[in-house]
């Protein structure tokens, strides 16, 4: 059989480095898409893409390619909420050129990696489904939707994931916060916090995709995408800490107080990521075959090994 050939955009980064190896293990072949000359195995082909804010002549990197995953977009940390056309231009605009070049190219499956920001906001009273009415709260989540509905209207056979927060090896945003205050000898103010929050290991979203490319039945589907359980700020501190064979050291604050101090330092905007739920229903995915390839505690633990170095 002929082998499949992947074309990944943002292979170099956080999500694209792993899934690149875990795809050549899959026995396909790769063709990486990045903003700059990166160190991948000698068997992935790399085309350099430096700015997806310009236009692009996909036609040519999408020779000889049989699926598109792409990872690549502007995530909301990079750039100021008001910078609305940049999100626009790298998370919409050029998904739905690079959507339209997939079908012209007759590209036999598009994943899309979008974000739960696309659906709703920081945090949600209930748990969240693929068939609630998509109601994002930011720019950010605006652009994200604004690109699905591009995949969808452009007609190539696609897959588009939803995922929560995703940690993994020099991870970012808000779990690296979490890890530098794991590492703190401080007892952390933490344990009064009962709201419950869904995380992702990026092993279980490269499990998804992949999942996804071997079932034709995800095909023209919407997934959300988690670990299995959904866990509050203070077990995750307790698991990071237990892994470096630590007292997890949290102590109870009434949340009035947190909430004043964060609202004194100018972060109310964390007060909504802390106090507020973001649950995840992942039972569409796990209807059609697909489970997490590891639990949360593992994928913290090798989280945080690749923070210390060891293999």
């Amino acid at each position: 059989m002929k082998t499949k050939r992947v074309l990944v955009t943002g292979a170099s980064g956080f999500i694209g480095r792993p899934l690149v190896d875990a795809l050549l293990r899959a026995g396909y072949a790769v063709r990486a898409v990045t903003r700059r000359q990166g160190s991948f195995p000698d068997s992935v082909e790399v085309a350099i893409v430096p700015d997806l804010k310009n236009h692009i002549d996909w036609n040519p990197i999408l020779r000889g390619v049989d699926i598109v995953i792409h990872l690549a977009g502007m995530v909301h940390s990079e750039v100021p909420e008001t910078a609305y056309s940049e999100f626009d231009q790298v998370n919409w605009i050029a998904t739905q050129r690079l959507a339209h070049a997939a079908k012209e190219a007759g590209i036999d499956r598009f994943i899309y990696i979008s974000s739960v920001r696309a659906q709703v906001g920081a945090f949600a009273v209930q748990a969240i489904h693929e068939q609630d009415e998509p109601r994002p709260t930011n720019q950010y989540g605006r652009s994200k939707l604004a690109a699905e509905q591009a995949v969808q209207a452009a007609g190539v056979p696609f897959t588009i994931f939803r995922p929560v927060v995703i940690y993994g090896p020099h991870p970012k945003g808000n779990m690296r916060t979490l890890v530098r205050l794991a590492r703190s000898s401080l007892p952390l103010p933490v344990a009064s916090f009962t709201s419950r929050r869904s995380v992702l290991a990026v092993d279980n979203l490269i499990s998804a995709i992949i999942f996804a490319l071997n079932n034709p039945v995800t095909i023209g589907e919407t997934y959300l995408v988690a670990d299995s359980k959904a866990m509050t700020i203070g077990e995750i501190v307790t698991m990071l800490r237990k892994i470096q064979g630590r007292w997890s050291s949290t102590i109870s604050i009434p949340q009035v107080i947190v909430r004043l101090l964060l609202m004194l330092c100018g972060r109310t905007d964390l007060w909504s990521r802390l106090s507020g739920n973001s649950v995840v229903d992942t039972s569409k995915l796990e209807s059609v075959g697909w489970r997490p390839a590891i639990d949360t505690y593992e994928g913290l633990r090798g989280m945080m090994r690749a923070e210390d170095g060891e293999p």
